[in-house]
């Protein structure tokens, strides 16, 4: 059986940087996820559910499962526009996404930088 070669062959290289790329996105959503789950876990029990740290730990938690989730559909959505634009040789490097993710870690970082602040301090 003869086997015919398709537009992606053309490109490979560029194709499997695509896919390690959109791994790695998936990657850092999954960590997000479990930075919430962490969050969450280590404050649910080690205070009552009248500390204001406890319930920050759920904005968190709740916040982080969300994000890793968003990140991971934007990974998908940049793959499949990627792919798209390799094949047709129009190729734009992503800014949304990549502003996006950083704006949510930076504010995933806010939240645990105070939960640890009222921890301590409370």
């Amino acid at each position: 059986m003869e086997e015919r070669k398709t537009i992606d062959s053309k490109y490979i290289q560029q194709h499997l940087a695509n896919e390690r790329t959109f791994l790695a996105w998936v990657r850092t959503g999954i960590a997000i996820v479990g930075l919430g789950f962490l969050a969450a876990g280590v404050v649910f029990r080690s205070t009552s559910p009248q500390n204001i740290g406890h319930w920050i730990a759920a904005v968190i938690g709740v916040g982080a499962v969300v994000l890793g989730a968003i990140i991971m559909a934007i990974a998908t959505k940049e793959y499949l526009h990627k792919q798209r634009g390799i094949n047709n040789e129009t190729f734009q490097s992503p800014r949304l996404s990549v502003w996006i993710t950083f704006a949510s870690l930076g504010l995933v970082d806010v939240f645990l930088l105070a939960l640890v602040l009222i921890l301590l301090f409370y």
